[in-house]
């Protein structure tokens, strides 16, 4: 990496007009996404802000039970930032959060194969090559993790 980077699951810090320009207009798989539908994603989501001298630079989100899989989605690095090892980082961040030890992870993608088998993620045959899957290794999960990991107190309306 050429600059060090600030990786963080904190939703206040994040840019939701990073977030917004980039998935809405720049991601293949979210043009068209409005503002109130990213809120929404965002608000019931474990989220990943990705910051280099506090400007928020690239993103990710996990949709999780936090106990036996997490689906990982609108992950990006911003064009500008692009090329540095940045996406890596986010990804091996992800993979490794404590919160989704043991957790199998899925993810699509059409054109990031090469990044995410880096981390253990691989395509079924048949599924399709788009849709990924990564089995946590069973033998290395944490043992012992109780109580609530995570509470959501809002309602859907």
């Amino acid at each position: 990496m050429d600059q060090e980077i600030e990786i963080s699951t904190l939703k206040e810090r994040l840019d939701e007009k990073v977030i917004f320009h980039y998935l809405s207009e720049k991601a293949y798989w979210a043009k068209g996404r409005t503002l109130e539908t990213i809120r929404r994603t965002i608000s019931n989501s474990l989220t990943f802000g990705v910051y280099r001298q506090s400007v928020q630079i690239g993103f990710a989100r996990v949709i999780t039970d936090y106990t036996t899989f997490y689906y990982l989605c609108d992950v990006f690095i911003i064009p500008s930032e692009a090329g540095n090892g940045y996406g890596k980082a986010l990804t091996e961040y992800i993979v490794n959060h404590p919160l989704l030890a043991g957790c199998r992870g899925s993810l699509m993608t059409s054109d990031a194969h090469g990044l995410y088998e880096q981390f253990g993620f691989r395509t079924d045959p048949e599924i399709g090559s788009r849709y990924m899957v990564r089995k946590p290794d069973i033998l290395n999960t944490p043992s012992g993790i109780t109580g609530s990991i995570y509470n959501n107190s809002h309602e859907i309306e």
